[in-house]
């Protein structure tokens, strides 16, 4: 009777989280045919165009990654073969390999599918995981607030590593709980592969360290610290990583500045600090203002769970302390706060319900949760627009009459995304024109017909010219 029951139960959380990863599916394909130009477009085209560069080479060099951009504005150098010493570039390699394989695909669609496929799967390691250390509901509960979550909907269906970085990240922590919890090595095995690509990805996965060794602590019956995989596992895990970094020092025009991102503005736990991260960002843009109150009903019952949960905000608040600037500048940094966000609501929302009156609870908390994903929408909905369709219509323009090894200028103050449009390698900005056309450009593109683009059209031929754009051709000069 009682396996019977058992198996009831697992059969109906199973087909719950089915429709988590429906729900979270549909809400994923909102615009998902959207160009990249839309929140964040630089560092999606960026992203981007390791794949498509990779798609149009004869071969796939993991290696030596090149991207669209030939300015010295993210090195400081010039970059004139285009390498992008980023992250490993094993995502893109994937992509690209399909992207060759199946030639009618789109690759901005695709590449938004794939980050939206790696979500739903983040969606089932993060369930696991919670089922695991905290029980069911509250499994269930953080794949909800995962798969509905303004700010994770949108940026699993985003061109970037974070999609990848989450699911690799929290597939590590799994499986290295399940191996303290067992000591076996097939758990073992999964976790270091899982960290090691977290790494590949954003070495910023060291800020998990205290997730891991609270698990360690938790099972220290078990003799764990007396095994010798456990200080293995570091080690082996982020080998490659420091082997990639110590790789990319021979192409240093392709390494992008990154001191900027740890304080280079002074503002580490500055008034503005603490405002832009827990107020703007947490309250506001995460959770809609009123999805915090179960971050702070989780400190209403303590227990061993909340362990583990503790030690990964504390790793979050370091990396926040660390990561000062980048993560002030930029949101996208705090996708690596949403695995514990989610799953901190989903506890504060079972110890919520536990300690309100049976009636009230239901009621108060759907009410809470849905004016949280109402008021988070709010501040996430301006993120799927494209404003800048002129860019769209001036690239298309461009692949349609220019020669596909053109180098362009396509000036957007730096930003790449206008490029990207053009299915061209070259410089997001202008001026300099003449140094450029020594370094090989042969086209420049406007969508402003300003002083610039007045002056190279009395001195070049100009190949199209509309409303929306200037197209000048800079290998003919006007007699």
């Amino acid at each position: 009777m009682l396996k019977k029951l058992l198996k009831k139960a697992l059969k109906k959380d199973s087909f719950s989280l089915g429709l988590i990863l429906l729900l979270a599916l549909f809400s994923r394909l909102y615009r998902i045919d959207n160009p990249i130009a839309d929140w964040h477009a630089f560092r999606q085209a960026d992203t981007a165009s390791v794949t498509r560069e990779y798609v149009k080479a004869d071969k796939i060099n993991l290696l030596e990654p090149h991207y669209q951009d030939l300015s010295n504005i993210q090195s400081g150098l010039d970059n004139l073969k285009g390498y992008r010493m980023v992250e490993f570039p094993f995502v893109n390699g994937g992509l690209a390999l399909i992207l060759k394989t199946f030639k009618s695909l789109d690759l901005v669609l695709f590449s938004r599918l794939a980050s939206v496929f790696i979500s739903l799967l983040t969606i089932v390691v993060i369930y696991q995981l919670v089922r695991n250390i905290s029980g069911q509901k509250t499994a269930l509960l953080s794949a909800l607030v995962f798969a509905v979550l303004p700010y994770s909907v949108f940026y699993s269906r985003a061109i970037l590593p974070e999609p990848y970085f989450l699911f690799f990240s929290t597939f590590s922590i799994w499986q290295f709980y399940l191996f303290a919890k067992n000591r076996s090595w097939y758990p073992y095995f999964l976790s270091i592969i899982g960290l090691a690509l977290a790494a590949l990805l954003k070495p910023f996965v060291v800020f998990l360290a205290p997730v891991y060794l609270i698990i360690a602590w938790q099972f220290r019956q078990n003799k764990i610290f007396k095994d010798p995989r456990v200080y293995l596992l570091p080690v082996i895990a982020f080998a490659p990583m420091f082997i990639w970094r110590e790789w990319i020092k021979n192409f240093p025009s392709g390494i992008p500045d990154s001191d900027w991102l740890f304080n280079s503005n002074n503002i580490r736990l500055q008034p503005a600090w603490f405002r832009w991260l827990f107020y703007e960002r947490i309250t506001k843009l995460f959770l809609g203002y009123f999805g915090v109150i179960f971050l702070f009903t989780n400190l209403l019952k303590k227990n061993k769970e909340m362990l583990i949960y503790g030690a990964w905000w504390l790793g979050v608040l370091i990396y926040f302390v660390v990561i000062a600037t980048g993560n002030v500048q930029h949101d996208y940094y705090q996708n690596f706060i949403l695995p514990i966000l989610v799953i901190s609501v989903a506890r504060g929302m079972i110890i919520l319900y536990e300690k309100l009156h049976k009636k009230l609870a239901l009621p108060v908390i759907t009410l809470l949760f849905g004016l949280s994903i109402f008021f988070a929408n709010k501040q996430i909905a301006g993120y799927y627009n494209v404003n800048h369709w002129e860019y769209i219509k001036a690239g298309a323009a461009v692949d349609q009459l220019v020669n596909q090894n053109a180098l362009v200028i396509a000036p957007a103050m730096g930003d790449t995304h206008f490029l990207f449009q053009t299915n061209r390698r070259g410089w997001p900005i202008g001026f300099d024109i003449e140094d450029k056309i020594n370094k090989g450009a042969t086209i420049y593109v406007s969508t402003s017909y300003d002083w610039e683009a007045k002056e190279l059209e009395t001195k070049y031929e100009v190949l199209a010219h509309t409303d929306d754009y200037i197209i000048i051709d800079l290998k003919a000069k006007k007699q």
